[in-house]
């Protein structure tokens, strides 16, 4: 292909219809068709990432391999795409703000007023662009927020002013809801017609609908939608609810979405089947699996199905791949005291103990992990999770009183988990920790080698604490193996108990690196040993 393609994905009536799924569906339909395909989101809110926001506001902070807090949207990309984002995939209003307010401080404007128009937007389009720079063939743009917000108009702007400058290199992509009103007994088409109307308020013409309902809708509803809001009915695509996200690719092709956004950007189709094997075949899996794997994921945000999205879709492909349906049970870390820790975990297979910050729900975190340890219980901890394996070690086998983490207990006379050096003048706490890829060796012969089938890995952090060496020696001697470190730094990486069937800890998110055709290694080796357990 000569010329990039651009698609933008904008919504309307409510938030969280699933924008980012349908952008990553048409994406994974367009690579499954042998192009090359990115997508980024650009996010309306002033914080420059989501990095510091509320877990039970935002859901999960996703990192990406260069080191950057992004939405979770980039994890739905990324596992749908196999492939790693960066921070060009990734802005919100408060970066666009910033990058223009630092260059007008530098005199980058000579003199000039600084506007809304041209110099936000034009930010905006450098933004947007500035991936073409890598030689895509479609770049896809999911828009955040729905049309009306008064922090989306900039970002609006700016697709009207591409949509006219690109022509037949660009195109919208609008996803609507029609709501069911039990009382009339049928499906409502105006909030989407008045939402495509202020899309065309703003001078966006939708040139794909996409219709987000809990069943399907009939062809006079379908019709009537194309009619009133000047799209071709063709072009008015459904998006039913689901048993999961991952056949909403599936989905959409029945439908012929990726042949129409062909079509409507002067892409020629091609006579080859589109290769959509092993996608089909994991749905296939999927659905096969009967047995389950109970899992108890253990931590502070479980009120907030998203606040650990990544790890339950990174257990779910594992389970699915171990011919398991997962059975995952979210506890509130808080909830858990020795008094019911037994009939709260007795039932599950495996255990994970969550990631996260702060003292709330983190004694319920000890208590689990000791409970797993005592039990032979099949146990994994991420990141916080494998902190709290360290430190409930260290008090009740190393018998080292009031061992605890810097983070929680500053006073602590033995802390075995500490804030790293380069931590320790930091001020600004946004983009400040240790972010993205980072190598790491393991030791032959340990689960965490066994599982990856290879000494050097890459796995993602996001941490300003880390594992006490000066307590190194104390804790091999004792059972506890440093299975993995940073080769230039010596920073500990993967604890493990050898004794234990499978009882390892993490200062990475393995999560990250878990996609739908190439799931993480010790996601898949933790369902094991559950399932082994049973």
């Amino acid at each position: 292909m000569a010329n990039t393609k651009y698609i933008f994905v904008t919504g309307g009536v409510i938030s969280s219809l699933g924008k980012g799924i349908v952008a990553a569906s048409l994406g994974k339909l367009l690579q499954a068709r042998g192009y090359k395909v990115t997508i980024q989101k650009f996010d309306p809110y002033i914080n420059v990432d989501p990095g510091t926001l509320n877990p039970y506001e935002h859901g999960e902070c996703y990192v990406t391999a260069d080191g950057y807090e992004t939405d979770l949207d980039l994890g739905h990309y990324e596992r749908f795409l196999n492939m790693q984002t960066s921070r060009t995939n990734s802005v919100t209003t408060g970066r666009i703000y910033q990058s223009v307010i630092d260059r007008e401080r530098k005199g980058g404007y000579e003199g000039r007023t600084v506007q809304v128009i041209p110099h936000i937007t034009d930010e905006i389009n450098r933004n947007i662009k500035f991936l073409s720079e890598q030689n895509y063939d479609f770049i896809i743009s999911e828009i955040g927020g729905t049309v009306g917000d008064i922090e989306s108009l900039p970002f609006l702007e700016s697709v009207r002013q591409l949509k006219r400058e690109l022509g037949r290199n660009c195109i919208c992509v609008h996803l609507t809801y029609v709501p069911y009103i039990a009382a009339a007994a049928e499906y409502k088409t105006k909030p989407t017609q008045h939402s495509v109307k202020q899309l065309q308020e703003l001078g966006i013409q939708p040139d794909i609908l996409v219709l987000r309902s809990v069943e399907t809708l009939g062809t006079d509803l379908i019709h009537k939608v194309a009619l009133f809001c000047n799209v071709e009915e063709s072009a008015v695509i459904q998006s039913v609810d689901v048993d999961t996200i991952y056949e909403v690719p599936c989905r959409l092709q029945q439908q012929n979405m990726d042949v129409i956004v062909l079509n409507k950007l002067d892409v020629k189709v091609s006579a080859e089947a589109i290769d959509m094997k092993n996608w089909n075949d994991f749905l296939q899996r999927r659905k096969a699996a009967v047995k389950k794997a109970k899992i108890g994921l253990v931590g502070k945000y479980t009120k907030h199905k998203d606040a650990y999205k990544s790890i339950c879709e990174a257990l779910m492909q594992a389970a699915v791949y171990n011919d398991r349906k997962l059975d995952l049970q979210l506890i509130l870390s808080e909830d858990i005291t020795e008094a019911n820790v037994e009939e709260t975990l007795a039932g599950m297979d495996g255990i994970l103990v969550a990631p996260g910050f702060g003292e709330r729900g983190f004694e319920g975190k000890l208590i689990a992990v000791r409970y797993a340890r005592e039990n032979n219980k099949p146990c994994f901890g991420v990141c916080l999770g494998m902190q709290c394996m360290v430190i409930e070690f260290a008090r009740n086998v190393l018998g080292l009183a009031g061992a605890n983490s810097a983070e929680m207990d500053k006073s602590s006379p033995h802390k075995v988990i500490d804030l790293m050096d380069d931590q320790k003048n930091i001020i600004y706490l946004g983009g400040s920790m240790r972010l993205g890829s980072y190598d790491c060796v393991l030791k032959k012969g340990t689960v965490a080698y066994l599982a990856y089938g290879q000494e050097l890995i890459q796995e993602r952090h996001r941490h300003r604490y880390e594992f006490n060496s000066e307590y190194r020696q104390q804790f091999e001697d004792a059972g506890m193996l440093c299975a993995g470190e940073n080769p230039g730094t010596g920073l500990v990486e993967v604890v493990e108990i050898p004794s234990l069937k499978w009882f390892v800890g993490t200062q990475y998110h393995p999560e990250y690196n878990s996609t739908v055709l190439k799931p993480n290694p010790l996601f898949l080796s933790f369902i094991k040993a559950a399932i082994d357990k049973q």
